[in-house]
């Protein structure tokens, strides 16, 4: 008897991947199929026109919001690179003991290939884009990876170094991995960006996708582009589409940062925050860099359409933390302020209708998002919640805050109305997002909003044990 359970549980275990493949071939069009992962880098939500902006030219992102579902307060875990992607990836929270497969290896268990070009996991930038490695990626989650190889800062073209005025067209002597390089642009001399590291990855990505077409083989693809993350390098013609002049800044506020501790400040610009010129321009590179990125990122979907493959495939475009871009001073990520934990998202999947919620949903909702629009069993021990219900309607919700995890110690909680900051003993700040969206007033302090901060404490402090 226990040698016949055996056996039955072997022959289930060796068939499932087969029987898993041979349903999806037989089920009709408009049901997903595969999923097509699209990630930029460093991206603020709030420079997208999908998310209000009125400056910033995202032709191809815009067209892909009006084909899915765009969440307005989505939230990383991860304050930077390293603990975001890896985070969303396993669905696992930062810091967390918990352990889970990535989705890559989940999904070959039946029957996918997975594939990724650029950066998904994490790679130094530009480290691993000058040199073409791998970064601190996951080769476990891929059947096959590729990476691109580009000049990056040493682009030929007008090189400027912002935090120090230095302006020139010679190559040698460029911060490519110093202590400045996150202030540096170039306008790049070849016209079409060919020579970028995005380019290169969406036309890597347009030959898999015709790959994947011939083979018929339900697919996960990620695509990682690298900007807007510095060194912003761009051809030329992107920078003249935002003339610095026009450039408009965040204000400088006497006495802002009185009410916020030291742990809850970010970067200070290493003087950029004294050159005001300089500051337009890094608005205008920023600007120009997620143009360059949007254009590359329509390449890839155009070819999604061009091969039949968009009605069986689930579009993600997301970020893996946002950015500040001189807001309060501060300069880059790795705070806990809503410049840098709200990220774009935008789910397009077959058989779901267009439209926008404002559902608070996180990162390492994906994964289990992914699994649940393909039809298979969740994981156990993933951190995440499947958003279909909100796929499905737009007024549903699946969580009542979004957690984000602080880089050093403590984290943060977004609710709807508020938002609470925990520096683990050195520090709190809490903030009436109806009334100060822009976060100007910390509110610690405040008796009228004590029985607010007390219910964020609780609520952060069960969230926080729950994501260990």
């Amino acid at each position: 008897m226990k040698r016949s359970r055996i056996s039955k549980v072997l022959i289930c275990a060796l068939t499932l991947p087969t029987f898993v493949v041979t349903n999806w071939a037989t089920e009709p069009a408009g049901k997903a199929k595969n999923i097509l992962l699209i990630m930029s880098d460093d991206l603020k939500a709030s420079v997208l026109p999908v998310y209000g902006n009125t400056v910033c030219q995202t032709p191809n992102i815009n067209r892909l919001a009006k084909s899915g579902m765009v969440f307005e307060r989505a939230y990383c875990q991860g304050l930077a690179c390293s603990p975001s992607r890896p985070s969303m990836l396993r669905s696992i929270y930062p810091k967390s003991k918990a352990t889970a497969p990535t989705i890559g290896e989940y999904l070959q268990q039946y029957g996918m290939h997975t594939s990724r070009v650029g950066k998904i996991f994490h790679m130094p930038v530009p480290h691993a884009q000058l040199d073409g490695s791998h970064g601190r990626d996951a080769a476990e989650c891929w059947t096959a990876r590729y990476n691109t190889k580009t000049r990056e800062t040493f682009s030929p073209g007008l090189y400027r170094l912002l935090n120090s005025d230095i302006v020139t067209r010679k190559t040698e002597g460029r911060d490519a991995k110093g202590p400045n390089r996150m202030w540096a642009t170039v306008e790049s001399d070849k016209k079409d960006g060919s020579d970028q590291a995005d380019y290169m990855v969406a036309t890597k990505a347009i030959e898999l996708l015709r790959e994947r077409k011939k083979s018929g083989k339900p697919f996960f693809l990620g695509v990682g582009f690298v900007r807007p993350h510095f060194p912003m390098v761009q051809p030329k013609k992107f920078f003249e589409l935002y003339p610095q002049e026009k450039m408009k800044i965040p204000p400088q506020i006497p006495g802002d940062l009185d009410d916020i501790p030291p742990a809850g400040r970010g970067s200070d610009g290493k003087g950029l925050n004294e050159m005001e010129e300089n500051r337009r321009r890094m608005w205008q590179a920023y600007y120009a860099s997620v143009s360059f990125m949007d254009e590359q990122l329509g390449r890839v979907i155009d070819e999604l359409d061009r091969l039949g493959l968009r009605d069986s495939t689930t579009i993600a475009f997301t970020t893996d933390h946002g950015y500040h871009l001189g807001e309060h001073g501060f300069w880059q990520k790795a705070n806990l302020h809503e410049e840098v934990v709200r990220v774009p998202l935008i789910v397009s999947a077959p058989g779901v209708k267009p439209g926008r919620t404002s559902s608070l949903v996180e990162l390492v909702d994906l994964y289990p998002t992914w699994t649940d629009l393909l039809g298979l069993p969740m994981p156990k021990d993933l951190h995440g919640k499947s958003l279909t219900p909100i796929l499905r309607n737009p007024n549903a919700k699946v969580r009542d805050t979004a957690l984000s995890i602080h880089n050093q110690a403590g984290g943060g909680l977004r609710s709807a109305e508020w938002h609470y900051m925990n520096y683990d003993g050195k520090g709190e700040e809490l903030y009436d997002m109806i009334k100060d969206p822009g976060q100007y007033t910390n509110l610690v302090s405040d008796p009228k909003y004590a029985t607010v901060l007390e219910q964020a404490r609780a609520q952060f402090k069960t969230r926080m044990a729950a994501a260990r």
